[in-house]
């Protein structure tokens, strides 16, 4: 009867262990995916921040090729949920590599192509690193952030001093002008499941056109 107690208690002590370790274990990993999410998340918005803060538009280009202020090889076209541009930071990976500092960027939250992902939707980076045709044509797309539920662009009017829903140097009036500032408000699902707005902003630092110099 004595053993027979010992074992009932070994065993019972057992399964305690074995569940507190269960448990444990579980706890990690979803401390893991958390932190894991907020890493993805301060990533895409430190990439955004810096690419957007490098925007620029240049009237060096030849105007017999490109007439129209749509062919023209730099622009910013900011609407409430998308972002185009031409921006200073992009990265050689090659050192042979026949790219500049130059690229076109576009931002826009799309439903994932990936089937597994079940109509999720994500941040995705479009990166076109010649600039010898129109801005949304070509390039490649990845997903800088999965899972964001909308994303929403602002620009300051430094003259008017109020945020507006768009800035496109498409139109006579901004040919040469950029914002002075961009704010960027990403919505994802938390831990809990509810939606939260994270929030950031950058400074465009050439903010005024390249002049062309004959």
């Amino acid at each position: 009867m004595e053993v027979v107690i010992a074992i009932a208690i070994t065993s019972f002590i057992g399964v305690v262990i074995g569940v507190s370790f269960n448990t444990t274990i579980q706890n990690k990993e979803i401390i893991e995916g958390q932190a894991e999410h907020y890493r993805m998340l301060r990533t895409a918005m430190n990439r955004m921040v810096r690419e957007i803060g490098a925007a620029y538009v240049s009237d060096r280009y030849d105007p017999k090729r490109y007439r129209d202020a749509y062919d023209r090889p730099s622009n910013f076209v900011g609407k409430r949920d998308t972002l185009l541009f031409t921006t200073l930071s992009h990265q050689r990976l090659y050192s042979d590599a026949k790219e500049s500092d130059q690229m076109v960027v576009e931002y826009s939250v799309k439903t994932s192509p990936d089937q597994k992902a079940r109509g999720r939707t994500d941040l995705v980076r479009r990166e076109k690193v010649l600039l010898e045709e129109r801005m949304e044509r070509g390039g490649t797309e990845d997903s800088l952030f999965e899972g964001a539920k909308k994303i929403e662009f602002q620009y300051w009017n430094s003259e008017r001093k109020q945020w507006e829903d768009e800035w496109d140097t498409r139109r006579a009036e901004r040919k040469s002008i950029l914002p002075t500032r961009v704010k960027i408000t990403m919505t994802a699902v938390d831990e809990s499941g509810k939606e939260v707005k994270y929030t950031t902003q950058t400074r465009i630092m050439l903010n005024t056109e390249f002049p062309r110099y004959e």
